[in-house]
């Protein structure tokens, strides 16, 4: 092992590993210098697979650097296995449920897939139906039931529309439809027919000429709709086309689809 070795890190839960993962790699991020071998086992339910895990990790520990092992065991026989591991062990649950069991006056009940699982069907069953949604109105593709709609994503092509109705969807039960802009709609600098009615839920994308162009060339290389002059065009009338109709708006050029939801919910004052 040399000091540019990547640093194993583990992420262990008996559900999904999705908080875990999220949790961790959010703590990681503060450590930009550091290198890390990231593994994620999920669905850990009995204390013979938590040793299981346990004999890995010891064995990798035994022959390099001691990893790093974000866990969000809920349930205390696998919690306590997992805590056996010869490595840095961040207890993602066990650190804080004893606090709110305090200020609850109520017991843990133990039970683990409660945030990526089923257990509040209804909250689960509206975000499929968002998702659901949010499909069938991608890029335009449907008018139906527009009214329905929470959120209009507004922009033109390849500039994030796709990626943050689902994220919204999944995430967050947002009913998002998503619509381009094309040439016709800066000529006559006018938003599309069908949105007019629903200008109070559009939110605008756009992003930097250079950056659209080379997401556009990975698409149709050395076409005019990639070329740097036609990415410059379409970004400037949209973003003029936001401000005559008082549409707010976001540069996604640089910012990830986590934080352009987060945004959008804010400005929108939109929530599950």
């Amino acid at each position: 092992m040399t000091n540019d070795d990547p640093r194993p890190v583990y992420f262990l839960s008996d559900s999904t590993g999705i908080t875990a993962e999220t949790l961790g790699n959010t703590l990681l991020t503060q450590f930009p210098a550091s290198n890390f071998d990231r593994t994620t086992i999920p669905f850990i339910t009995t204390v013979q697979q938590a040793q299981a895990v346990v004999n890995i990790i010891d064995d990798l520990a035994a022959h390099g650097l001691a990893p790093i092992v974000f866990s969000t065991a809920v349930g205390s026989d696998i919690r306590n296995t997992l805590a056996t591991c010869k490595a840095t062990i961040v207890d993602l649950i066990g650190t804080h449920v004893g606090q709110l069991e305090r200020a609850l006056g109520a017991q843990a009940s133990g039970e683990p897939g409660r945030a990526h699982g089923l257990g509040n069907a209804v909250r689960y069953q509206s975000r499929m139906a968002a998702v659901e949604y949010a499909m069938e109105h991608d890029d335009g593709q449907s008018l139906r039931a527009l009214e329905k709609a929470q959120l209009i994503l507004v922009a033109p092509s390849r500039c994030g529309k796709t990626p943050t109705t689902m994220y919204l969807a999944l995430q967050h039960g947002i009913f998002a439809a998503n619509f381009p802009l094309v040439d016709e709609d800066f000529e006559r600098e006018g938003l599309p027919k069908p949105l007019r009615p629903f200008v109070g839920k559009c939110f605008g994308l756009t992003s930097n000429p250079l950056r659209l162009s080379q997401v556009r060339t990975e698409r149709r290389r050395g076409s005019p709709y990639a070329s740097l002059r036609q990415c410059g065009f379409e970004l400037r009338s949209a973003e003029r086309l936001y401000v005559s109709h008082g549409i707010p708006y976001l540069n996604s050029a640089s910012v990830s689809v986590e934080e352009m939801a987060a945004t959008i919910l804010q400005r929108m004052k939109l929530k599950h």
